[in-house]
């Protein structure tokens, strides 16, 4: 049944334009293709990518943090209370109005000293802001080797400049100059990759690749409170994520896989299959785009950022601080007004307020 299943899924009627079998990428001492076993080697490259990630985060983006000034906020801890534990480790980490009212009457503690503790304790489990400095370090490094690894491995080939020699002589036996710099999204990448499609798939990389190369140096201001290299930044990024991904990805990608393989090939399912893929990547695109306009155009308005709605901001305990303040306004208040009432009095010659009580019809009586 699974053999069967197999042979059905992998038939080249679905994968390859017609006319190309799988027995025409079969491997000889002289031609190389591309082999889905090939995909297994991802799995130690991911671990040893782990190990290298955390000894640079350790060794060199830790310190570096330390060095340009990025201080961790100091965040109240929650007090232990194993009821409200359990409910935020097994129920549910934000509780409705409902939940909040029941956990307070069985723990016997006022509604708001629940919500304060699952804010702290929301706070706890939220990455630091030197641990997102490290990650922003790491990401920024690896994109930019990526980047510039794609462009030394594809500057010198012809389909990076002339598009429709992505389809020239498929399939083609250029694998050992082929996607060599990093992962990217699965099913794209896996199915560009068994099909063949390489030159495809290495167009798609480096066009990613681009935006992202300026994205994470902006969080890596950010989190040092340069504000204004941030905001520079963050313009720099959006003009090239915007142009590399509505104009370039759509015209070098998008028209290609659509218009320039059927110059050689008729329509099959695998034609359809990855410009599904692309069309989604694009909406993709075009989401993040809006949102992206939506905060150029407040910050052209406004004068300021606003800030990413995907980023992990922490709570603050408003209630709490709320509280203080109204506090503070009304000790300060009464203070002030037995100041000068008792000041006014004794300048006056009468009695301080203290010696007096008030009806309630408004009149003082003398005690």
């Amino acid at each position: 049944m699974a053999r069967s299943l197999n042979e059905w899924l992998w038939q080249h009627e679905f994968w390859l334009p017609p006319g190309i079998t799988w027995q025409d990428m079969q491997e000889s001492e002289d031609v190389h293709y591309p082999q889905p076993y090939d995909l297994l080697l991802s799995i130690p490259f991911a671990l040893i990518l782990v190990v290298i990630r955390r000894a640079f985060e350790r060794t060199i983006a830790l310190p570096l943090s330390i060095k340009l000034g990025v201080r961790d906020k100091q965040r109240p801890k929650a007090q232990p209370n194993p009821m409200l534990e359990t409910f935020y480790s097994r129920r549910c980490k934000n509780p409705e109005e409902g939940e909040l009212l029941s956990l307070a009457k069985r723990c016997d503690l006022p509604v708001r000293k629940v919500e304060r503790w699952f804010r702290r304790r929301r706070n706890t489990d939220r990455p630091s802001l030197s641990k997102k400095f490290c990650e922003a370090c790491w990401r920024f490094t690896f994109y930019i080797i990526s980047f510039f690894t794609g462009l030394a491995v594809l500057y010198d080939k012809p389909w990076l400049w002339d598009h429709r020699e992505c389809w020239t002589g498929y399939p083609q036996q250029d694998f050992k100059e082929q996607i060599v710099h990093h992962a990217a999204t699965i099913f794209l990448i896996s199915f560009s990759y068994c099909a063949n499609y390489i030159r495809i798939g290495t167009l798609v990389m480096v066009i990613h690749d681009a935006s992202d190369c300026f994205l994470e140096p902006t969080k890596i201001f950010n989190y040092m409170k340069w504000k204004k290299t941030c905001d520079s930044l963050f313009m720099i990024f959006s003009a090239v994520f915007l142009i590399s991904r509505l104009v370039i990805f759509p015209y070098t990608v998008l028209y290609n896989t659509y218009y320039y393989s059927m110059e050689i090939f008729q329509p099959f399912f695998g034609y359809y299959f990855m410009n599904a893929l692309l069309i989604i990547l694009q909406l993709l695109h075009v989401f993040w785009s809006c949102l992206i306009i939506h905060m150029v155009y407040k910050f052209i308005l406004q004068g300021t950022m606003e800030k990413d709605m995907r980023s992990d901001t922490e709570e603050s305990d408003k209630d709490e601080e709320r509280e203080k303040i109204r506090e503070k306004e009304k000790n300060g208040i009464t203070y002030f007004s037995n100041v000068t009432s008792n000041s006014y009095i004794q300048r006056n010659g009468s009695e301080p307020l203290n010696n007096r009580t008030h009806l309630t019809n408004g009149h003082v009586k003398e005690r």
